[in-house]
């Protein structure tokens, strides 16, 4: 079921919520209003209305509703068209990150901001795109302030994700270097770092030709824009740019991380190679010297209490001595 959720400003004050779509035309037609309508899981019927209503193209519609669109941007005949994706990053029941990425579309008209989101996926919270919007105060510069709010708190959420995702390769470098191996561990948080970043990665690069094409449409599109969002924007772009850096950066983390893993195996065999031939040769004194007595010759105190003590003691001087050389030289 269609979910509706819609504000109107006027120079920056509310003026009415939660509107009819039968007034949205009247709201986007007036010059002094500013018009916000969100559709949270849209029937078909509902697009369609709109589409007629407000020329939308229908294939940005289409985009809107489809599954795996990239995230982009494109001009249209009454319209902007975006898609970007928002992220987080929680903790799964076994302990291990799982990204979770909405899509949100918008529709950006000269006096309005219609947003498409689908649930079943993490999504932005209307609540707090809201309060994003009220506290921020653009909301006088026009529907371009809707649109960098909202491009900001996406934004934001990658932030939180990447951050989240280098917190977890902090805590995966402390558990590859503590003193109880957990291989099997080890393993399984690599592997599902490696397989949430390479999501992540989908979601926060695209964003760069997002904001970059809103930036260049802002400027382009036959209308003075307001100087004052120039600051805004150019500081969410450098923003965008500062995820997508963090994260290439995270991407060679993982392979570290995986490369130290894998070089902590190899030491650790090598190391328990050493202790397997050392105490190898250990036992090979007492085999050496109980088969050498136990030869039918007659030797030194053969078939004498003496004998028996000349062997234990060839034996335990022997085995004392390669014991200490092995540790002395840290095979064992």
């Amino acid at each position: 079921m269609t979910q509706l959720t819609s504000r109107v400003w006027r120079d920056g004050e509310l003026v009415a919520s939660d509107i009819d779509l039968s007034e949205l035309d009247g709201y986007l037609a007036d010059p002094s209003a500013l018009t916000w309508l969100d559709l949270c899981d849209p029937e078909g019927e509902v697009l369609e209305q709109l589409s007629g209503e407000l020329q939308l193209d229908r294939h940005a519609v289409e985009d809107a509703i489809a599954p795996r669109e990239r995230a982009k941007v494109s001009r249209h005949a009454t319209h902007l068209f975006l898609t970007c994706y928002a992220a987080e990053l929680p903790t799964g029941d076994d302990g291990l990150p799982e990204l979770r990425a909405g899509r949100i579309s918008a529709f950006v008209m000269p006096r309005g901001l219609i947003t498409v989101r689908l649930t079943g996926v993490s999504t932005i919270a209307v609540d707090e795109l809201l309060d994003r919007w009220a506290g921020e105060g653009l909301l006088g510069h026009g529907v371009w302030a809707l649109v960098h709010g909202l491009l900001d708190l996406v934004v934001d959420g990658h932030f939180e994700a990447v951050q989240v995702m280098d917190d977890k390769l902090e805590a995966l470098e402390d558990l590859l270097f503590e003193q109880s191996v957990r291989t099997r561990e080890v393993q399984q948080r690599v592997f599902a770092l490696r397989k949430a970043l390479v999501r992540l990665r989908r979601v926060v690069l695209p964003m760069r030709e997002v904001v970059a094409g809103v930036m260049r449409q802002r400027l382009t599109n036959g209308a003075a824009p307001s100087r004052e969002l120039d600051g805004e924007f150019n500081d969410l772009y450098d923003h965008v740019l500062r995820a997508a850096e963090w994260t290439e950066s995270l991407r060679d983390m993982v392979a570290s991380v995986f490369e130290t893993n894998l070089s902590l195996q190899d030491a650790r065999l090598n190391t328990i190679m050493k202790k397997l031939a050392s105490w190898a040769a250990i036992i090979a004194v007492p085999t050496a010297v109980t088969g050498w007595f136990g030869q039918n010759l007659p030797y030194w105190g053969s078939g004498e209490q003496g004998g028996l003590w000349q062997s234990v003691l060839l034996i335990i001087v022997g085995t004392t001595g390669l014991y200490w050389l092995f540790r002395r030289n840290d095979w064992l």
